[in-house]
């Protein structure tokens, strides 16, 4: 089943439309669905569609010759091209007549097995460009290569693209969609434990209970997802041990630059570079309060939900599941599983209020939310408020409880009273509950009239309705 992805399509469908010679370069994170989504837009087209191996340029070329046989006479051949530019010569010559999807996935092993493929198709793009209709399609997994050696200022075929499309993760309104069956609760727990990535979300049986999924998916030494971030570092960086490091610290309430630092061993111009690259990869996220642009403030946390998950809960249990006692790792995991997801419900609620907000149901258009920490001036203590947004002299200030207890009055009091650390005109409140909110707090939000009570099921139903 293809769900999601409507705006790349419309990106793809919209240069394929075009008649004209196109390049479009789709990249991102291994499993988040790229080759679903180029093999969605082809399935009715005219293409030739080519997956590199890490193998030697010999092999490639061979297995390029032989997806552009069958494209042209329909018969598996043992015929190969010379070169990769008379290949290349070939399909240029086939699509100058006729509308040719030309699709090269996993470009990176054929470019690193070929040195001058890309200087090769530069050559032949801008001979060729002019009366063309090749749709060239160059997906790659490797995210610091395809960003490096195809999109950069520097690199061969910079400025031939026509478009680029870096593939994420679903949202949480994307993953509702694909679990027909899970319950309101079932889905946010899921969002929590896999994210968005395609592949992982297939890792969840939604015949079995949450409790019996998080121990088959990251409780089990042989599953899928136990070795999942090792292995996605190994193929991204140069120094996984280094990066797993960095993300472990994070894990352990490492947060600020130099905590990080002093954790892994490593001088913060250092542990800098692996912050970014982390960062440009999706795994981590940076973080300053809301409105404080280069702030000493600055923290860094987990991005990606599996990766949050997995490092949460795996390794401090790594040698009781190596010993199969699934049922006491999770034993222990359990009493903790509320309080993670806590910081999924802050995510999920930004999706909201964004979904809001594209729907022209916000009552501030923000061009960004976030968290907000500091010191009130006047109580000089820590205060924190879960989600900011403003637009001039209007903003929203969001309140996220994931508890079984109803919010009371006291929270949203101590919302507004947050709020006077700011001087907006116009001030709007969010209040977001797991379960639901009692009489005094519902009764003070409708005699404020700016105040919105929101119910996690209730966002689940405007999500699977939107």
């Amino acid at each position: 089943m293809f769900i999601g992805r409507e705006q790349e399509l419309h990106t793809l469908d919209r240069l394929y439309r075009s008649g004209k010679f196109e390049f479009a370069v789709i990249y991102g994170r291994r499993r988040v669905g790229k080759t679903a989504l180029i093999s969605e837009f082809t399935k009715d087209k005219d293409t030739i569609f080519f997956t590199g191996v890490e193998t030697n340029a010999k092999q490639n070329l061979e297995n390029l010759s032989r997806c552009i046989m069958e494209y042209h006479t329909g018969i598996a051949t043992d015929s190969v091209f010379s070169s990769f530019q008379s290949a290349l010569d070939y399909i240029f010559e086939l699509a100058r007549t006729k509308r040719i999807v030309l699709v090269m996935d996993e470009y990176p092993y054929v470019a690193h097995a070929s040195k001058s493929l890309a200087s090769t198709l530069q050559l032949l793009i801008d001979k060729n460009k002019d009366d063309s209709k090749l749709f060239l399609i160059l997906c790659g997994s490797s995210m610091s290569y395809m960003e490096d050696n195809v999109l950069a200022y520097k690199a061969p075929l910079y400025g031939r693209r026509t478009a680029q499309l870096k593939i994420t993760p679903f949202d949480f309104f994307e993953v509702c969609r694909y679990f027909t069956k899970l319950s309101a609760l079932d889905k946010g727990m899921a969002y929590g434990m896999v994210g968005g990535t395609p592949q992982y979300l297939m890792q969840i049986d939604e015949s079995l209970s949450m409790e019996e999924n998080i121990k088959n998916i990251y409780l089990t030494s042989a599953s899928f997802l136990f070795e999942e971030p090792n292995n996605l570092l190994k193929q991204e960086v140069r120094e996984p041990a280094v990066y797993n490091a960095v993300i472990t610290a994070i894990a352990a309430g490492c947060s600020k630059m130099s905590e990080i630092s002093n954790k892994i061993g490593e001088d913060t111009s250092v542990c800098a570079v692996y912050l970014k690259n982390l960062i440009a990869l999706g795994i981590l996220k940076k973080e300053s309060p809301y409105g404080e642009k280069a702030s000493r403030k600055t923290i860094y946390s987990i991005e990606d939900m599996m990766f949050r998950f997995w490092y949460r809960f795996v390794p401090k249990h790594v040698s009781m599941i190596s010993r199969g006692a699934t049922d006491l790792a999770y034993q222990r995991i359990a009493p903790e599983l509320s309080s993670y997801m806590g910081g999924v419900f802050e995510e999920i609620c930004k999706q909201y209020l964004w979904k809001l907000l594209l729907a022209g149901k916000c009552p501030v258009s923000f061009s960004e939310l976030g968290r907000w920490w500091g010191t009130n001036p006047k109580t000089k203590s820590q205060e924190e408020i879960d989600i900011m947004g403003a637009d001039q002299d209007a903003a929203l200030f969001g309140e996220c409880k994931w508890t079984n207890e109803k919010i009371d009055l006291g929270v949203l009091e101590t919302l507004v009273g947050r709020s006077g650390l700011f001087h907006y005109k116009e001030k709007h409140f969010y209040l977001f509950a797991k379960t639901g909110f009692t009489k005094g707090c519902r009764d003070r939000a409708a005699e404020m009239g700016n105040v919105a009570l929101v119910i996690y099921e209730d966002i689940v139903k405007g999500l699977s309705d939107g």
